[in-house]
């Protein structure tokens, strides 16, 4: 297999929950050259783990061309003719993106639902590479090696969606509890979403706020422990190695959590307001030593 390309859109951690696939196609096929056009930003992550050598935005408007019936451009239609191995997570309907490849006479062309249909998520896109004889044992890869600075905790309080978020009364409350009996180092990871919560715990410890993402995982290789929801960011911190605890409500663990031991998931309900206070204290326990 000389040339593998992947298509694959989506935010932080639908790229996330795609490296599993990606590590097993690296693993196979270790000298491939292998791209991937999508979220270009988190794909970055991919070609500095050396996962795949080069990634390319989904809004570049060259790939429009593969949701049109008529023909693709001559310059795009050579280069797509460049690839042995196709694996499509892209919407694909009305199998435009399908016919376009098949018309290309690509070698190998597969393609499966951009959205996942079993869980772990991961597993749904390590699942066409069975096909090829690409199996795991594991639905999770490690993009980077943690540090873990003892006495450093990330909080990310944020999410795609306020229905995900623990309330911030509960946030503020953990980051008193954790200054007054462990005086604990707080690193609080934000977005461009997340200004209230930003506002409210910035008294609490360093901002990480919209940080670009090689120095966000620089920052989480760091963290001893890291608390958040069901978000990108999460993934990814789990990703780096740091032992998580996460809270879930509305949206399915088994599905959406991803698949390692060093991550600890709460659960009480479809709201986040069922989540104790207590819950996470315990869940982060054993916690930091008090700095002398």
């Amino acid at each position: 297999m000389r040339k593998i390309l992947v298509l694959r859109g989506g935010a932080l951690g639908d790229f996330i929950v795609t490296v599993p696939a990606l590590a097993l196609l690296r693993q196979h096929w270790p000298a491939a050259h292998i791209e991937l056009a999508g979220n270009a930003t988190a794909a970055d992550l991919g070609v500095r783990a050396g996962l795949i050598d080069r990634a390319h935005s989904q809004h570049e408007a060259r790939w429009s061309a593969l949701y049109a019936s008529g023909p693709l451009p001559t310059a795009f239609a050579e280069y797509l003719a460049t690839f042995d191995l196709v694996l499509n997570f892209w919407p694909d309907p009305s199998e435009t993106i399908a016919a376009h490849f098949a018309h290309l006479s690509i070698p190998i062309f597969r393609s499966s639902s951009a959205l996942p249909i079993r869980a772990p998520a991961a597993a749904h896109y390590c699942e066409p590479l069975r096909t090829l004889g690409l199996t795991s044992e594991t639905s999770f890869h490690l993009l980077a090696e943690p540090s873990l600075n003892p006495h450093l905790l990330a909080l990310h309080p944020g999410s795609g969606s306020p229905q995900k978020n623990w309330p911030v009364s509960r946030w503020i409350e953990l980051c008193s509890w954790l200054h007054a009996n462990h005086h604990a180092e707080l690193l609080i990871i934000t977005g461009e979403a997340d200004g209230p919560a930003a506002t409210a715990l910035a008294p609490f410890g360093t901002s990480a706020h919209q940080l670009p993402l090689v120095q966000l995982v620089a920052r989480l290789t760091e963290c001893s422990r890291f608390l958040g929801h069901d978000s990108g960011i999460s993934h990814l911190a789990a990703a780096c190695g740091v032992p998580s605890v996460l809270l879930f409500g509305p949206t399915d663990p088994a599905m959406w959590a991803p698949p390692a031991p060093h991550v600890t998931v709460i659960r009480r309900g479809p709201s986040l307001a069922e989540i104790s206070l207590a819950d996470v204290q315990t869940a982060l326990r054993p916690l930091p030593a008090v700095r002398k």
